[in-house]
């Protein structure tokens, strides 16, 4: 038999939580000394110590637990248990990272506000290309909602091309459009350039019209921290006497395996105010 300290360290507890869990009924030491009030705790009482921590984590009452624990829940349904709230808190730390990016992005924004340079902005002709594209609704236009959209619809084109035994596609282009709802939703286009001739079932290739005058500039970095970019750009066309003529495309020049060295162009339609 172990101490309630020796208990406590397999456990990865601490006493006062022992000597609590005891106090209401949830634990019970296997023997206490009638003489000096020590408890005495034996290995397979860890069993139902991990069962407790993991229904507390899964945001149990220490009451529920209890409830729980008498009905004898198998390990199969803990299991169970645990892989979903493991799914729901990966989820939340997904949206957490998310948030947090777009805070970066915000804070960036600031700090740049005003330092782009006339160089880093190139107004040009943006020529038609033909494309392969699957498409589908975003809630806005904010990286929040286009990034969960057009990841997977990147990953499902590109399978189908290959599947289809499409080469030579490439490079990728995103553009954008209201969907007409009045509520600020979008649709979203994921679309690569492919050879004339190309046919693949279920995704719509066409002729992506040009831009017949665009303010151009390139962003490092991925597009969850486009906002800066977008930004300067945005003020650098109103200080030049332009006024925007919808939204811009993204040309992925290079997309390695990690974001932070992606490499986009973003070609955003003008007009002479």
């Amino acid at each position: 038999m172990f101490t309630i300290g020796d208990f406590a360290r397999h456990g990865r507890v601490s006493v006062r939580m022992l000597r609590h869990y005891d106090a209401i009924g949830l634990l019970h030491p296997t023997h206490v000394d009638p003489h000096s009030g020590y408890r005495f705790y034996s290995a397979d009482q860890l069993a139902r110590l991990n069962r407790v921590i993991a229904l507390k984590d899964l945001g149990f009452t220490l009451e529920q637990v209890g409830s729980i624990l008498d009905e004898q829940v198998d390990a199969h349904a803990l299991q169970g248990m645990l892989r979903l709230r493991q799914a729901e808190l990966e989820t939340a730390v997904e949206e957490a990272r998310a948030r947090l990016a777009q805070v970066g992005a915000r804070l960036r924004a600031i700090e740049r506000e005003g330092r782009m340079s006339t160089q880093d902005v190139v107004v040009k002709k943006v020529p038609a290309v033909r494309v392969a594209e699957l498409s589908a609704p975003a809630a806005s236009f904010g990286p929040q909602h286009i990034t969960p959209v057009i990841g997977p619809l990147y990953e499902e084109l590109c399978g189908r091309l290959e599947r289809a035994g499409v080469t030579g596609f490439g490079p990728a282009i995103a553009y954008y459009e209201d969907a007409g709802e009045g509520d600020g939703s979008i649709v979203v286009h994921a679309a690569t350039t492919v050879p004339e001739g190309t046919v693949v079932e279920g995704v719509e290739v066409h002729v992506l019209p040009g831009i017949e005058e665009a303010a151009t500039t390139v962003h490092r970095g991925a597009m969850d921290g486009i906002l800066p970019t977008a930004q300067a750009l945005a003020s650098w066309i109103d200080t030049h006497g332009y006024a925007s003529a919808g939204y811009a495309r993204e040309l992925y020049l290079e997309c390695p395996e990690d974001p932070a060295g992606w490499v986009t162009e973003i070609q955003e339609p003008i007009a002479r105010a």
